[in-house]
């Protein structure tokens, strides 16, 4: 039995994950109305969690009989298509004969019928080529997963990468005791989470490729540090390459009532930090670069190199594709980055990616952002809560 807890805004949504995620045959056995977790509290909006089931064989086997319905259809029109081939052949095998005997033969006619046959030949070649493919990858779905063990199938299900799933499952199979697998994988799977939960002082750097959300991450964690925390926040950019970047946070330091300096060389760098040395906490953002653009990576290093700290956090999307993870953490190393950001975990339903970032960074994770509401959707989640999203037991809505 597969049980699963969805947060959603109406249940049309929830119906609609259910059936992308369990099958046909998955049923809800609760629902309720709950208020979205935030710093709002009590004040913030109502949400639905919604819990469904499915029981595993009926979903497998649903599954299965679909397939081979699908293969048998492919099949039969493959069939079809060699027999009306063989029957247009014989039929040009005696029309050949037929005029051979005639006395006045007409060599343009022959011609042209041959023309029609061959083009007829070509479209039905190109058209059984097709069926052949779909018949391939229709296979590759259905027997694809034949030989691997349940867990094998849940990870990869989850997004985790190959080697994070091969990792997890020889720690898992050492381990010698009679508790269920279940909860030997939840204990790998946490074991290999590690969270930091970083005193934000000093001077704060984020580093990252863009798209992954630096700036309104750094908006985030101002808010955070100044309107809670109560701590005198300054606010430094560098990326006065992207529109609209500037003015974006310049914005939010207006609205919290805080400074913010524009850094364009690494001479003004020095002198926007002796400007807020009054302040508890100064936060730079810095300008989204290519991992894989050497010069510019070096480039961002030099002003890093100026502010002089050892609180350098890389950003990264939860959304990044796996095989950019790599190339990511690789090529921002340069920056000795010592602990990660996670954003945009509320744009995916599948977390294997965390595990996938942590694996390949070797760095803790100090926050991770769930919205857009700022400074409420940045977070320290525990290793428990974050086992639990990645092994898809929660999901953040």
């Amino acid at each position: 039995m597969i049980i699963k807890r969805y947060k959603v805004n109406n249940m049309n949504e929830a119906i609609t994950r259910i059936r992308y995620e369990l099958g046909k045959e998955a049923v809800i056995i609760s629902q309720r109305k709950i208020r979205k977790p935030g710093i709002l509290g009590f004040f913030s909006r109502k949400i639905l969690e919604v819990t469904a089931a499915v029981d595993n064989k009926k979903k497998e086997n649903g599954r299965e009989e679909d397939m081979q319905d699908s293969i048998a259809a492919i099949k039969k029109l493959v069939n079809d298509k060699m027999k009306n081939n063989t029957l247009c052949n014989d039929i040009k095998g005696d029309k050949i004969i037929d005029n051979d005997a005639k006395e006045n033969y007409n060599t343009s006619e022959c011609n042209y019928e041959n023309n029609i046959v061959d083009k007829n030949n070509d479209s039905i070649i190109k058209e059984m080529q097709q069926m052949k493919g779909m018949l391939s990858e229709m296979m590759k779905g259905s027997y694809g997963n034949v030989g691997k063990s349940a867990f094998q199938i849940k990870l990869e299900n989850s997004d985790f990468n190959s080697k994070v799933v091969n990792t997890i499952l020889n720690r898992v199979n050492i381990i010698e005791d009679d508790r269920d697998e279940e909860e030997k994988l939840k204990e790998v799977v946490t074991s290999m989470i590690k969270v930091e939960d970083k005193v934000l002082e000093n001077i704060v750097v984020l580093v990252g490729p863009t798209g992954v959300g630096k700036t309104t991450t750094i908006a985030k964690l101002a808010g955070k540090l100044s309107l809670i925390e109560k701590k005198k926040v300054g606010l430094i950019t560098i990326d006065t390459y992207r529109i609209g970047a500037v003015e974006q946070l310049k914005t939010y330091a207006d609205i919290m009532n805080i400074p913010f300096q524009v850094v364009f060389t690494i001479k003004d760098m020095g002198k926007a930090i002796e400007n807020m040395s009054d302040c508890d906490v100064i936060l730079i953002d810095t300008t989204g670069r290519s991992s894989k653009n050497r010069m510019q990576i070096s480039e961002l290093r030099a002003f890093i190199d100026k502010v002089n700290t050892d609180n350098i956090h890389l950003v990264i999307s939860c959304t990044t594709k796996n095989r950019d993870i790599d190339v990511i953490v690789e090529g921002y190393k340069e920056l000795n980055y010592n602990n990660v950001i996670i954003t945009k975990l509320d744009e995916t339903s599948t977390y294997g990616s965390i595990l996938n970032i942590l694996q390949a960074a070797k760095k803790p994770i100090s926050f991770v952002t769930t919205g857009q509401n700022v400074p409420e959707d940045i977070k320290v989640m525990n290793t428990e809560e974050l086992a639990k999203l990645v092994l898809g037991e929660d999901i953040i809505c």
